[in-house]
């Protein structure tokens, strides 16, 4: 069966949406292929900074005919009815049968639609997947209205190796021509199929696999390393960008000249990352060593030493750039830099940078009582040094090294250790695969920033909405759900959202006046505890909790403590995976729904006491006698935050509402009777619901 090549041929595709391309590119096509009929075997899409390319295995000749049954009206149906039947169809009566079916007499269309060949089909289908690819960034060129990463400058298209034309939008030339690698085989040439493709590529010094460009390449930095004693720094990212810079990688080392190695190791490697995508070496002991890795994408006559000596003649310019910040950063005090923060805004209704640094040096003090180990003016200290940096020379040139530089100059000032180290950690957690920080003074901080970001743009209706999220407060939320719980930190949600909008009062001039009355501080609160429940089912999800056990908790309303809330979901989901649990789970619903229809019925409620007087039956009594006892020891169990011992004070409960259920009506004859039953049974919903919401469990 014939196979489809299809190659789309630019100007360099960034390295980081590369991947993403091959994929959305395969996902495309094949959505078009099933739309379309066409069953296909294996589809591969390859990626290289200037091809885009997909193969298809065992595409049929043509699409299968199809044959399609209408049922129409009857036949004795009004003529209007039976005409707009036939034109709906492109139909005469003749075309229809008719059919006696139970209801009487039909008509049918019965429309018999031959399949197209298949490389009919393909090139609109071809075209519109290269259209919709969604980039990130796009634009136009030429004459034509068509967007793309890059300009688009040729499309190789063979079907059973026949040609095939891509109607774009832009006039893009379509045959079955690449080229090579664009310096060492720039010449066109033709290819018959994949095989001869892929073939020839690599003869033209372009490896078309991203996978085996990026296993060249980490296997020749990591034997460059080895062979000067060294190991290779770690940068998944870095591996993944240069393999995108590259089609024909070649590995080559460098040395770094010893009058820049008294610079932090921070800022070498970020300068050799950032701007050259140099590959970092490491003595044994963990330090930098003065040697570099760089992936050139060309083969050299002399082996690559003019290659090397450019590069290092470029690091070196670099470098200095480098060294002469970070000796003028040296020549002042780090806290001379609090004051520069004033000119600059943080955000136009939130203030300056100076005016955060004051709420969240505040802030780190208020929260220091609740961080074992914190003390509150050294917690102040690192809050006020904390942005300082950024106003730095250093900074400014590399802002990924906010914090770490702040470290260094805070240090070299005779800063205490673990305020410098605060400085440094109070970003974060950055992500769910950034270390959180332990340290009490770095969590105090790290919690006020947070902190203060997230309640500014909650009062000032920053919100995130759907995907977007410009001031990463997902992310901030996320940061001190870690905070919190991997350091066992038993702070109050609430109390700590108002300390923090209270800081904006302090330091931003009619602050409340800009909210125009809409959020007022119970409803901010509120907003936000919402918020950081959304979050917290992010968070726990990994850990295999359901999110309805943490709605189910939250529910209660009165929770704002997330070690506690935690442990109340533990408690409760291993509740509910036993047989007990799930018995009460469905008790409680029953109950609840009995309740619900009786009390739409009466149109009263049936909270109150229940009348021990009225009680006409064991399984009554018992049930009473049950709903009592388990209530106080999981009231009791509760208050010392024994919460497995409250799941199973409620666990008893099973014996006697699973014999009421069996033994009692509820809807008794005597109106009294009927009504007191409902009341217990009302009892029982409010007693489990000492523990958690059990209507938002689901199943």
């Amino acid at each position: 069966m014939p196979e489809l090549l299809l190659e789309l041929f630019s100007e360099e595709i960034p390295a980081r949406m590369q991947a993403r391309a091959a994929d959305d590119l395969k996902r495309l096509v094949t959505a078009g292929l099933k739309d379309a009929g066409l069953e296909h075997g294996d589809i591969r899409a390859f990626v290289t900074p200037r091809r885009l390319a997909l193969v298809v295995d065992d595409l049929p000749e043509k699409q299968p005919d199809l044959r399609e049954e209408k049922r129409g009206p009857k036949v004795d149906a009004p003529e209007k009815a039976i005409e707009g039947f036939l034109k709906a169809n492109g139909l005469t009566r003749e075309h229809c049968e008719e059919r006696e079916l139970d209801k009487g007499t039909f008509l049918f269309a019965v429309v018999e639609k031959n399949g197209a060949d298949t490389k009919s089909v393909l090139p609109d289908l071809l075209a519109k997947a290269v259209a919709d690819l969604p980039w990130p960034k796009s634009m136009r060129w030429g004459d034509g209205d068509m967007r793309w990463v890059r300009s688009l400058e040729r499309v190789l298209c063979l079907f059973g190796g026949e040609v095939l034309t891509l109607a774009l939008r832009n006039e893009v030339a379509c045959g079955n021509t690449t080229s090579g690698h664009r310096f060492l085989d720039p010449e066109a040439f033709d290819v018959t199929d994949f095989a001869d493709y892929a073939t020839k590529l690599r003869a033209a010094h372009v490896i078309l696999d991203r996978d085996e460009r990026k296993k060249i390449i980490a296997e020749g930095a990591d034997k460059a390393a080895k062979a000067e004693g060294l190991t290779l720094r770690d940068d998944p990212g870095l591996l993944d960008e240069v393999t995108g810079l590259v089609e024909w990688p070649v590995v080559m080392s460098g040395k770094i000249d010893d009058a820049f190695m008294d610079v932090p190791d921070e800022v070498l490697i970020t300068s050799m990352r950032a701007h050259q995508k140099y590959f970092s070496l490491l003595n044994a002991d963990g330090s930098l060593a003065p040697r570099f890795v760089v992936v050139a994408n060309t083969e050299a006559k002399d082996g690559g030493k003019q290659v090397v000596a450019g590069n290092e003649r470029v690091l070196r310019a670099r470098l200095s750039d480098a060294k002469f910040f970070w000796d003028q950063d040296g020549k002042k005090k780090l806290e001379d830099g609090v004051h520069k923060l004033a000119d600059s805004v943080f955000h136009a209704k939130l203030g300056t940078m100076a005016q955060k640094v004051e709420r969240i040096t505040a802030l780190a003090g208020e929260l220091a009582p609740f961080i074992p180990g914190c003390d509150a003016g050294d917690a102040m200290r690192a809050a006020r040094l904390a942005k300082a940096d950024l106003v730095t020379e250093m900074v400014y040139e590399f802002p990924e090294l906010q914090g770490t530089m702040g470290r260094y100059y805070a240090a070299k000032d005779g800063e205490d250790a673990a305020i410098a180290d605060a400085i440094a950690e109070h970003y974060s957690p950055a992500g769910p695969g950034d270390d959180c920080p332990t340290a009490p003074i770095s969590v105090a901080v790290a919690l006020a920033d947070k902190l203060d970001t997230l309640v500014g743009f909650f009062a000032v209706d920053e919100k995130p909405t759907g995907s977007r999220d410009p001031y990463a407060l997902r992310r901030a939320a996320l940061g001190i759900i870690r905070l919190v719980l991997e350091n066992g930190l038993r702070l109050p949600l609430r109390e700590a959202f108002m300390k923090a909008y209270w800081g904006y009062n302090e330091t931003v001039p009619d602050f409340e006046k800009t909210l125009g009355g809409g959020h007022k501080p119970k409803i901010l609160e509120q907003d936000l505890l919402d918020f950081f429940a959304d979050r917290l089912k992010v968070h726990l999800r990994d850990r295999g909790v359901r999110h309805d056990h943490v709605e189910a908790v939250f529910a209660l309303g009165n929770e704002d403590d997330l070690v506690r809330l935690i442990a109340r979901v533990d408690a409760l989901s291993g509740f509910l995976a036993t047989d007990d649990g799930e018995n009460l789970v469905a008790a409680y619903k029953r109950a609840s729904n009995i309740v619900a229809i009786e009390e739409k019925k009466d149109g009263a409620s049936f909270d109150g006491d229940v009348a021990s007087d009225r009680l006409a039956q064991d399984e009554e009594r018992a049930l009473v006698d049950g709903l009592t006892a388990s209530s106080a020891s999981a009231n009791a169990a509760i208050g010392e935050e024994r919460y497995v011992d409250a799941m199973e004070a409620m666990s008893s409960l099973r014996k006697p509402v699973d014999l009421f259920f069996d033994k009692v009506t509820v809807n008794a004859d005597d109106a009294d009777i009927r009504a007191n039953r409902l009341r217990l049974l009302s009892q029982f919903r409010s007693t489990l619901g000492q523990i958690a919401d059990f209507s938002r469990i689901e199943g």
